[in-house]
């Protein structure tokens, strides 16, 4: 698994350079390259049995292109012919100006695709696979066909491939026998053996079968490969669980007058849902055990309630309390929130950004080093080494998805084992969260409060821009204001988004009179605070934005919210969005405006968000859509992440899950982690650096 790529044959030092950019350096690092799908050779179809429109097939024969051209600057066609001793096919490629130079003359190919119908009605091939073969080449296999790896492709990296599983004698497994056996999972050479040389079997059921499960991934190869590394995430977030529980916390337990105390915090009642969340965590912090605890929910569910409950416990037992957001705008909210709560009843609080004035934010640090300041939010600012409290005791993040680890980690460490709530408005899939925050509890807030309307959602195209500011100003006439987000501040020749700074001409044109409030991230922190407030005491009437509003925002008479180019954004931060009306008790709607010509996937998301207002069913959507990266906020994170795992499987996300706290309370855990991460890199994204 060590030896570098170049010692396989036909590998020399120029694809071993170019295969180095793109992080293949090793045998072991090639060896996890899986085939996209697997083509039967032995179903392989004359061209007079496959004539079908609809029905993909395999095809062996002769290929040529006749003709290729540039109809625009973008469009590239070709047009080629398919022959085998039955008779002939059309085929054509759009945009794949390669296949020109690599299909000279006629030559002996593997054809892979759906045969369809053109405008007039003939059949046709559109994009197939193609693999250049002699004619004479062994049909009767079950071929893996791999994707694009570098300067390899095609029979060349599966050549490449057969050479690097004969690297693999004596390779390690990381799992013990005991767990490979519990599970009935196969040993890691056999799974990588039938991924990419699997055996044919006779039986020609069961070999039809075999090539449905490995063109489903859902082999034993594949469920071998998706157990590991499911289990080394789980097995790094374990790790920090077990050491969680070798820590002794000091108890908080509220002193008297602390439930009436509570009760003169909130001029609204208290759901069922945030009184449930409150007391889990109430009971937690009364433990020697650091608490560490996911607080989940809907957005508008009142989550800032139950924190503000949490900290006001660790203060009535005594404690310090820090509270950390992502954005500073965000970060102004919770301040303003907390001050007019806690502040009401003796509390001091205090705020801690990057824009906060050199002095005023080291009389903070001094306050907090000697005990005088209760409560501090703060961005990331609250990481600095400067900063020092007398006696930690709770620590809350907000948006917890917008820190990695490591950051949380950073701030834990200002204290002596405190007390840990994290929360999160975007609602993130049961599988997803085990997996991601596997080491916290999780508590959900599954109740919004009483007299919430739900949010009006609609799709509309650009023409509908004129009809869309009319409505808002109808909105604005009968007591509501309103938010229009644009995607970018600036027009960009890279990006084809309506601007900020374009959009603020056409909105003040259209709305007169009505006053429009401009806020995003290139503002100071005095300026976007200015603006949100005259917008929270309606003085102005709407607000022209950045997403830098997706968070921290909370006006009740806010009833209309507008999107552009809303098909640029992952579900879940249009959600966030939508989440920013429907705040009080008047009907709410949010307009989410397409672009141009948006794509037949980016509609698909926006009619998910048109069809529910449950965070959770669109959370699943945009896991299956986008992949984990625009749940977590995390740049390292994507679809790619997981190779082999399935996060939407969630028995076998409950189970690695299972399994590592159980290695964990076994002592076998550290050197099964190490080993697993040596083959998926994944879990690194968990650990602490």
């Amino acid at each position: 698994m060590t030896d570098t790529v170049d010692r396989l044959k036909g590998i020399g030092p120029k694809t071993a350079g170019a295969l180095a950019l793109i992080g293949v350096r090793q045998v072991g690092d090639l060896i996890f390259h899986l085939p996209r799908r697997y083509q039967d050779r032995g179903s392989v179809l004359p061209l007079s049995a496959a004539l079908e429109a609809g029905r993909p097939v395999l095809l062996h024969g002769r290929l040529t292109v006749r003709s290729a051209r540039y109809l625009r600057r973008r469009l590239h066609i070709a047009d080629g012919e398919f022959t085998d001793d039955t008779g002939r096919l059309p085929i054509r490629w759009f945009n794949q100006p390669w296949i020109v130079n690599r299909l000279e003359g006629e030559v002996e190919a593997f054809v892979f695709g759906t045969i369809g119908a053109n405008k007039t009605g003939r059949l046709q091939m559109v994009n197939p696979e193609v693999e250049i073969a002699p004619i004479s080449a062994e049909v009767d296999t079950v071929t893996p066909v791999y994707p694009k790896l570098g300067p390899l492709a095609g029979k060349r990296l599966r050549t490449a491939l057969v050479q690097a599983l004969e690297c693999l004698d004596g390779l390690p497994d990381p799992l013990p026998g005991d767990l490979r056996r519990e599970y009935a999972l196969q040993g890691l050479r056999e799974a990588l053996d039938q991924l990419h040389n699997p055996v044919v079997p006779e039986d020609p059921g069961d070999r039809e079968r075999m090539v449905a499960q490995l063109n489903a991934h859902q082999s034993p190869g594949h469920g071998r490969l998706a157990f590991d590394e499911l289990l080394a995430v789980a097995s790094v977030v374990a790790g920090y669980r077990a050491r969680r529980f070798e820590q002794t916390a000091q108890p908080i337990r509220p002193r008297k007058g602390f439930t009436k105390a509570v009760e003169s915090l909130f001029s609204f009642k208290l759901t069922d849902a945030q009184r449930r969340a409150a007391l889990e965590i109430i009971e937690d912090l009364g433990g020697s055990v650091p608490m560490a605890r996911l607080l989940q929910g809907d957005v508008g569910s009142g989550k800032t309630a139950v924190a503000t409950i949490a900290i006001l416990a660790a203060l009535s037992g005594g404690r310090q309390a820090a509270l950390m957001a992502p954005t500073e705008l965000l970060a102004e909210q919770l301040h303003r929130s907390l001050s007019s709560s806690l502040g009401a009843i003796g509390h001091r609080v205090g705020m801690l950004t990057g824009t906060v004035p050199a002095a005023e934010a080291k009389a903070i640090r001094q306050d907090l080093a000697e005990g005088a300041l209760d409560v501090v939010v703060g961005t990331h600012a609250l990481f600095q080494e400067s900063v020092d409290f007398a006696d930690l005791g709770l620590v809350v993040i907000d948006e917890q998805h917008r820190f990695g680890v490591a950051q949380r980690q950073r701030l834990l460490d200002k204290g002596s084992a405190p007390h840990l709530l994290v929360m999160t408005a975007t609602p993130i899939p049961r599988s997803l969260a085990l997996t991601l925050y596997g080491d916290l509890e999780l508590t959900i807030i599954d109740e919004l409060p009483p007299g919430r309307r739900p949010i009006r959602t609609e799709i509309r195209d650009p023409s509908a821009r004129g009809r869309i500011l009319e409505f808002l100003r109808s909105e604005i006439d009968h007591g509501g204001q309103g938010y229009i987000v644009c995607p970018v501040i600036d027009a960009s020749s890279k990006i084809d988004a309506v601007s900020l700074s374009e959009h603020e001409s056409v909105i003040r044109d259209v709305l007169g009179e009505i006053e429009v409030g401009v806020l995003h991230g290139r503002l100071g922190g005095n300026e976007r605070d200015a603006i949100a407030k005259r917008f929270r005491d309606g003085e102005l009437k709407v607000i022209l934005a950045t997403t830098i509003i997706e968070v921290g925002v909370d006006v009740p008479a806010a009833s209309v919210m507008v999107v552009e180019n809303a098909d640029r954004f992952g579900l879940s931060q249009l959600h966030q969005l939508r989440g920013r009306v429907g705040r009080g008790e008047r009907q709410s709607w949010c307009v989410l405006v397409t672009g141009e010509q948006p794509s037949e996937n980016g509609l698909r998301r926006l009619r998910v968000l048109e069809g529910t207002n449950d965070g959770f069913q669109i959370a699943e959507a945009d896991l299956r859509h986008r992949g984990p990266g625009e749940l977590t906020g995390q740049r390292q994170w994507g679809a790619e992440s997981f190779r082999f795992a399935d996060l939407m499987d969630h028995e076998m996300v409950r189970r690695t899950r299972a399994v590592a706290r159980r290695l964990a309370d076994e002592g076998r855990l550290d050197s099964i982690r190490e080993d697993l991460l040596g083959l998926h890199p994944v879990g690194e994204v968990f650990a602490v650096g």
